[in-house]
């Protein structure tokens, strides 16, 4: 099998496209796809200065899609001086699994004279998964847990960082997972909140001091080419799964969209495309003042931490009460 564009052996063959790569032109075509969703996201401020840059903090956690994040988005705006990026590593308390991930995070840092930051469960809440997991005073999946915590942390330290912007490594399989899930549970309110949180352009957005707004640049990538460019590049990279990962449901939807795209190639690209312009015009309804948008609850602070939330307790707090109390 050779490579489309040069004759080389290729590597990957994106069936989606038909297309059959080489590593280098692997590697351009996804540089490419990220860089087009920079410039159609707005994803740097026209406004910004050398004087007053946009500030971005990258969520980091060592696995392919953050690695290839944090080095395509140095490669394109690391000496540029209208930017000033951060990367933050969060470290859930699971043995094993993230001390490696996080020597990657570590090295990719140091390689990119990248500024890194790195916080823990254990330094903040005092928990950790590995206990947590075991405990599981909410009969819940360690996923749910973990993704508040995380969550909070990535919204703490980029509030510390006054950063205008926090990017993640979601792929088009991870979206298209998550669309799938919003789809099939009929919340059309989390499909326009999704618009104005992370998949809009930041010039279509409705702006919210709450959160500071997310960006996912790699959400045109499937998850496969991801690895292959990490492979390509010699990245360092943690590859490994979480031990404790076990969404029942996520995984349903992930096995369903596979043999999806399995049998009719470009199934993921349409969900992603049909789902963002839904997307942007739940969030145009919402916003006119329909019934929806007035059910919408208010946000305030969290009487414990002082963290957003609809309630007088946040998520988290209440999270944290359950564990100590188990």
């Amino acid at each position: 099998m050779e490579c489309d564009r040069c004759g080389d052996d290729a590597i990957h063959h994106a069936a989606y496209s038909g297309a059959h790569l080489c590593g280098e032109h692997l590697r351009r075509s996804v540089e490419k796809r990220v860089k087009r969703r920079v410039r159609e996201d707005t994803l740097l401020d026209p406004d910004a200065t050398p004087d007053d840059p946009d500030r971005w903090v990258i969520g980091l956690s060592g696995g392919k899609d953050s690695v290839a994040l944090t080095q395509i988005l140095d490669d394109v705006f690391g000496k540029d001086p209208r930017v000033e990026m951060l990367a933050l590593t969060i470290h859930e308390g699971i043995e094993g699994y993230r001390d490696e991930s996080i020597d990657a995070t570590i090295e990719l840092a140091e390689d990119l004279s990248l500024r890194h930051e790195v916080v823990s469960y254990a330094e903040e809440f005092d928990v950790r998964m590995d206990d947590v997991v075991e405990s599981d005073p909410e009969n819940m999946a360690a996923c749910a847990y973990c993704g508040v915590f995380r969550r909070d942390l990535l919204e703490k330290y980029a509030a510390e960082f006054d950063a205008d912007k926090l990017l993640t490594g979601h792929n088009l399989d991870d979206e298209a997972q998550t669309a799938m899930m919003n789809f099939l549970e009929g919340d059309v309110r989390q499909v326009a909140k999704h618009f104005d949180a992370s998949l809009g352009p930041f010039d279509e957005r409705e702006g919210t001091d709450a959160f500071v707004p997310r960006a996912k640049p790699l959400r045109d990538v499937p998850e496969k080419e991801i690895a292959l460019y990490c492979h390509v590049r010699d990245l360092p990279t943690h590859m490994a799964e979480c031990p404790h990962s076990s969404e029942a449901y996520r995984g349903e939807i992930q096995s369903t969209i596979h043999e999806l795209e399995e049998n009719h190639p470009g199934a993921r690209h349409s969900i992603m495309a049909g789902y963002e312009e839904l997307s942007a015009l739940a969030a145009e309804t919402y916003r006119e003042g329909g019934d929806a948008a007035a059910d919408s609850p208010d946000l305030g602070e969290c009487e414990r931490c002082g963290s957003k939330t609809s309630r007088d307790v946040c998520r988290k707090c209440r999270l944290l009460d359950s564990i100590e109390a188990a």
